[in-house]
């Protein structure tokens, strides 16, 4: 979906991890849109496919990531990586 949006090439991917990421960890949270969507998709595929999520599990995966984990979910919700039930008890990957 955003790979199509933005026209983004395995090159670019590479190239914005190694700049934003330093062992595995979120330097920082790119202030361009497009930056960020690589960045969101490279946490979402910390995910299983057909898994549900509580938010607690949620947190503890990306705690490993940012330490501003609740943005990041936040994140992956707004722009679709993550989806929440109707409760907001379980949390799944978006296939993308």
């Amino acid at each position: 979906m955003y790979i199509d949006k933005y026209q983004i090439s395995e090159e670019e991917i590479k190239k914005v991890l190694n700049i934003y990421f330093k062992e595995e960890r979120l330097i920082q949270i790119p202030k361009k849109e497009k930056k960020r969507v690589i960045i969101l998709l490279y946490i979402s595929r910390k995910f299983q496919k057909n898994t549900y999520y509580t938010e607690k599990e949620v947190n503890e995966i990306l705690k490993d990531v940012f330490e501003d984990f609740v943005m990041i979910r936040r994140y992956l919700i707004d722009y679709k990586f993550l989806n929440r039930n109707k409760e907001g008890t379980k949390y799944r990957v978006v296939n993308i």
